[in-house]
C-alpha cells in the first residue's frame, strides 16, 4: 500500500489551504454585497425586465374630413399575426406556413429579421389575415407558442371619390424609411407612403402606448406587471380636415372617367385646393391591409399609367392658356397699349416659314386677341416682347419651379430663357424664329395642370399668389385643438390697368359672342376663363381650360386638361363649367351620413360601431 509522506499534511500546507478558502470565501461575501447594495438599482432592473414584457399599443391613425366635414378615410378592423422568436419553436414553421398559405421561406425570412430586432419582443409576420387563416389558426393556436393574433386597423376610403393621387396611401415601412426614424418605427409598422398620408404622417400616425405584462421563469404570461399602474395609453392621431370638396371632386373624376388628363380646382380667396383628380387612377382599397403581388404588377405594367399623376407631375405645352404671359408682358414693358391691332389674315410669314392661324380674325386689338385666340397676334407680339421679358413674368407666375403644393410630388417644368437656349443650341445658334411657337404656349414651355390652376388663381385675385395646400388643418381630438399649417404667399408687380384689360379679354372668351369657351358658362354667373389647344406629336391635340368665377369676387380658379381629343372648347372648357356651377351651385344633400369608428372597450379590444350623426363640428 502507498505510503503518505509525514510532510503531506503540514501545518504550511494547511495554513495555505485556509487562506485559500477564506479569500475565496471573501470574493463571494464581497460580490454579494455589491449585487445587494452597490448595483442593486442596475440589476434590478435588468431583473424586472427580463420578467416583464413589453407589449406596443397601436394608436388609430388619424380620420380625413373634406371641407364641408365629410369623412373620406376612417379606419376598420383588421387582425396581424406576431411571432416572438424566443418562444417559437422552428419545427413548427412548415405547419405555420400551411395556415397562413404562403412560402416556409417567408416564415423563416420573417423569423430572422424579427431575431435581429429582439427576439423576446413580437413582431409581425403576416397582417390583414382572413376570416378563415384565423379560424385555422385558433384551432392550433395551443401548438405554436411564440405565435400570437393582434388586433390592428387598417384604412378604410367612404367616399365615392377615389381621391387617390392627392391622398395617398399607407404601407409596411421599409428598410430605408426605418433607418431614418427608428425611435417611433419598428419593423412592420404602416407608414404614409404617398399624397397627404405622407406629408402630414406625424399628425397622422399618433403616438404608441405600452402596457406591461409579468411572466413567470418559464416566459409565461401571469398577469398585468403593478397592477397596470405603468401602463401608458396609446394617443389616437390627429384628424386631417381638407380644402377638397368632394362633391366637386367626385364630379371632376366622373367627367374624366373615359379619357387621360386632370382637373385641379383651387380657391383663390386662401389657396385651398377643392379639386385634385387624375385619371387614370387606381383604387386605394388595393392598398389598404395587404396589397397583392398581383395588383402591383398589373398598375406598374398598366400602359395608361393609372400610378402617373397627371395633375402636378406632368409637362405639357399649355398652348394659348398661356398666351395671357405675353400679353401681361407687353403692357407692363409699355411695348404696346390697348390700342395696338395687329392685321391677322389667317396666318404670318417670318422668313421662310408660314405660322397658320386657325381664323381669319382681320384687325385685333389684345383684348379681342385673348378672346377670339388670335394666334397672329401672339406671334407678333411675341418677337416686340422678347424672350427675357417673356420668362421673367413666366417666372413671377410660378413657371419653371414647384408650386408647393403639400403632396411631396410635383414636376417644376420647363420655362425656356435665354439661359436655357444657350446651354441647349449653344450662343447665337438660335434665332428669333424659337420664340414665335412660345408666343402661343408651345415649343419646349411644359407645365402642369397644378401650375396652371395656381397661374389661374393670380390671374383671378390680379397676383396675389398663395402656396396651393390640401390641408386645411389637423384636429387633435385629444387636446381638442386645431393645427395650422403656414403657406408662402406673395404678391405680383403688375399694373390694375394691365389686370383691367387682360381680365377683361377673358371674360369675353367665355361670355361674349366669338369667344372660344362658351361651353363654361354657369348660370348667373360671370366666368372668365381661356382655352388652349396643344400641339401633341405623338398623337391627338391636348384641350386645355383655365378659368376662374365669378367674376368680381372669385371663389373658384380652375385648370382641366383632356388628353388627345383636339380643342380646348371642346372637352376642358365643359368640364370646367360643369365643376365651377357644382361648387358655386351646391347639389342639396342630406347632412347625415353613416361613419365607422374604431373604439376601444373597457377591455382594450377592437370593437366597430356605425353612427348616424349629422355634420361634424
Amino acid at each position: 500500500m502507498y505510503q503518505f509522506s509525514a510532510e503531506f499534511g503540514s501545518q504550511e500546507r494547511k495554513r495555505i489551504f485556509q487562506r485559500i478558502i477564506w479569500i475565496g470565501f471573501s470574493v463571494v461575501i464581497i460580490r454579494l454585497f455589491q449585487l445587494q447594495y452597490i448595483y442593486y438599482e442596475e440589476f434590478g432592473k435588468v431583473s424586472i425586465e427580463n420578467s416583464i414584457r413589453t407589449v406596443i399599443q397601436e394608436p388609430i391613425r388619424g380620420y380625413i374630413y373634406d371641407r364641408n366635414k365629410n369623412l373620406i378615410v376612417s379606419n376598420k378592423p383588421s387582425y396581424t399575426i406576431m411571432i416572438v422568436p424566443a418562444d417559437f419553436n422552428e419545427k413548427n414553421i412548415p405547419l405555420l406556413a400551411y395556415i397562413l398559405k404562403i412560402p416556409e421561406s417567408e416564415v423563416i425570412e420573417s423569423l430572422r429579421k424579427a431575431k435581429i430586432y429582439n427576439r423576446f419582443v413580437p413582431s409581425r409576420l403576416k397582417r390583414d389575415i382572413t376570416y378563415d387563416q384565423m379560424v385555422l389558426l385558433a384551432e392550433y393556436l395551443k401548438k405554436l407558442p411564440g405565435i400570437e393574433v393582434e388586433a390592428e386597423t387598417k384604412r378604410s376610403y367612404v367616399s365615392e371619390s377615389k381621391i387617390s393621387h392627392a391622398l395617398g396611401y399607407v404601407k409596411e415601412i421599409s428598410k430605408r424609411q426605418l433607418e431614418k426614424d427608428d425611435l417611433f418605427y419598428r419593423p412592420g409598422d404602416m407608414i404614409g407612403s404617398n399624397g397627404i398620408e405622407a406629408k402630414y404622417e406625424e399628425f397622422l400616425r399618433g403616438i404608441k402606448g405600452y402596457k406591461y405584462i409579468s411572466q413567470n421563469s418559464k416566459g409565461q404570461n401571469v398577469g398585468t406587471f403593478n397592477e397596470g399602474k405603468n401602463d401608458i395609453d396609446p394617443i389616437d392621431g390627429a384628424d386631417l380636415h381638407l380644402e377638397i370638396d368632394i362633391n366637386v371632386q367626385s364630379l371632376a373624376e366622373s367627367l374624366l372617367s373615359i379619357h387621360r388628363g386632370a382637373i385641379v380646382a383651387i380657391d383663390p380667396r386662401n389657396g385651398g385646393v377643392i379639386a385634385f383628380a387624375s385619371k387614370p387612377d387606381y383604387d386605394l382599397t388595393e392598398f389598404s391591409g395587404v396589397t397583392s403581388s398581383k395588383v402591383w404588377n398589373s398598375l406598374i405594367t398598366d400602359l395608361k399609367k393609372p400610378l402617373f399623376n397627371r395633375a402636378s407631375m406632368t409637362k405639357y405645352p399649355p398652348g394659348s392658356t398661356f398666351k395671357m404671359i405675353v400679353a401681361i408682358s407687353a403692357l407692363e414693358k409699355n411695348i404696346i397699349d390697348e390700342n395696338w391691332r395687329v392685321q391677322c389674315r389667317g396666318g404670318f410669314q417670318f422668313g421662310n416659314k408660314y405660322f397658320k392661324d386657325l381664323h381669319v380674325h382681320g384687325s385685333t386689338n389684345i383684348v379681342e386677341a385673348i378672346q377670339r385666340s388670335c394666334n397672329v397676334f401672339f406671334y407678333q407680339l411675341m418677337l416686340k416682347v422678347g424672350l427675357d421679358n417673356w420668362s421673367f413674368y413666366g417666372k413671377e407666375f410660378g413657371f419653371g419651379e414647384q408650386t408647393g403644393v403639400d403632396i411631396l410630388e410635383e414636376n417644376p417644368g420647363l420655362l425656356p430663357s435665354t439661359e436655357y437656349y444657350n446651354k441647349t443650341y449653344g450662343v447665337g445658334k438660335w434665332t428669333q424664329g424659337y420664340l414665335i411657337s412660345l408666343g402661343i404656349g408651345q415649343g419646349e414651355l411644359g407645365v402642369s395642370p397644378i401650375q396652371m390652376a395656381s397661374y389661374t388663381s393670380m390671374l383671378a385675385n390680379k397676383g396675389k399668389f398663395i402656396q396651393p395646400h390640401i390641408l386645411n388643418y389637423a384636429y387633435d381630438r385629444n387636446k381638442k385643438n386645431k393645427s395650422l399649417t403656414k403657406f408662402s404667399n406673395r404678391q405680383i408687380n403688375v399694373s390694375e390697368k394691365t389686370w383691367d384689360i387682360v381680365r377683361e379679354g377673358m371674360r369675353r372668351v367665355v361670355m361674349e359672342p366669338g369667344g372660344t369657351a362658351s361651353g363654361a358658362r354657369v348660370k348667373d354667373v360671370i366666368v372668365a376663363g381661356k382655352t388652349g389647344t396643344a400641339q401633341n406629336p405623338h398623337g391627338e391635340d391636348h384641350s386645355w381650360f383655365i378659368g376662374f368665377a365669378p367674376f368680381d369676387n372669385p371663389q373658384i380658379a380652375i385648370c382641366v386638361l383632356v388628353e388627345n381629343v383636339g380643342s380646348g372648347g371642346t372637352y376642358a372648357a365643359p368640364f370646367a363649367g360643369k365643376c365651377i356651377d357644382r361648387f358655386l351651385h351646391p347639389i342639396n344633400k342630406s347632412e347625415k351620413f353613416e361613419k365607422q369608428q374604431i373604439i376601444k372597450n373597457e377591455n382594450d379590444s377592437l370593437k366597430i360601431i356605425s353612427l348616424q350623426e349629422g355634420v361634424i363640428d
